[in-house]
């Protein structure tokens, strides 16, 4: 029998978030990065960063920004997600943004493309235990006013996005035909296993986030298209990584 979390969501944890009992010491804006590859691409044009270890992750902070700005990565599934972003709020960040990839469900999407995950629909164990999820359609937001600023940005930057809803899923090798036909029905573009849990957590903890996401590979048809190879993927990739840390420090500058 699973515990009833909805009932019991204003109390506290016993275990604070890492950094909750010491002043904070990282800047309010941070940039949280999935995957490895796109971690090594941003460090490779960050200037003399520092770099500490964070959980299974880093946490890197770009030399002469101040304390403004750090990015940390990387991370996969929702649990691990929520930990990293808990103890990133706990140190003081109220401006989150996500960046990684995401699978195709829709042939409307195409390896390469961009989108800013506007809706995630819950599919994760996560998110109820920050929010008291819809029994027909679970799903967490992002903060619009972030997105919107985000979206903005990219337009600003002449870089072509979408704003599509997203399918949070634990797990990845269970993503069947069924599943997906579901999950499509339901309003979703693409999947991805952080994003619903990391929009639940920000709602609970009052401080913005929004997503930016790369389409690596599609499960729109009865056979996985892996993309990640493909060089149209890492010229997306390649962008995204530039413009999320643009953004970034705009969003710094606006302190």
């Amino acid at each position: 029998m699973n515990y009833p979390t909805w009932s019991d969501l204003s109390n506290e944890s016993i275990v604070p978030p890492l950094g909750a009992r010491r002043a904070n010491d990282i800047g309010s804006v941070a940039v949280t990065v999935s995957c490895e590859p796109d971690i090594n691409l941003i460090r490779s044009n960050v200037l003399n960063p520092e770099v500490k270890p964070f959980f299974m992750s880093t946490l890197m902070t770009p030399d002469g920004c101040d304390k403004g700005i750090c990015i940390v990565g990387p991370f996969i599934g929702a649990p691990y997600a929520a930990m990293l972003l808990e103890s990133l709020i706990a140190k003081g960040a109220d401006k989150i943004i996500i960046l990684g990839w995401c699978g195709a469900v829709t042939d409307q999407l195409k390896v390469g493309d961009i989108i800013l995950p506007c809706k995630a629909i819950v599919d994760e164990g996560t998110s109820c235990n920050y929010k008291v999820l819809d029994k027909d359609i679970p799903s967490s937001l992002p903060d619009l006013n972030l997105m919107d600023q985000l979206s903005d940005h990219l337009t600003s930057c002449e870089i072509s996005f979408q704003k599509k809803t997203v399918w949070t899923t634990d797990a990845i090798y269970r993503e069947t035909k069924n599943k997906v036909a579901y999950f499509k029905k339901l309003g979703a573009q693409a999947v991805e296993m952080e994003c619903s849990a990391l929009f639940s957590v920000a709602l609970y903890r009052k401080v913005q986030i929004a997503g930016l996401l790369v389409v690596s590979d599609s499960v729109a048809s009865k056979d996985w298209d892996p993309g990640f190879r493909k060089k149209r993927f890492k010229l997306a990739r390649a962008t995204a990584c530039e413009s999320v840390m643009t953004f970034a420090e705009k969003l710094c500058e606006n302190e």
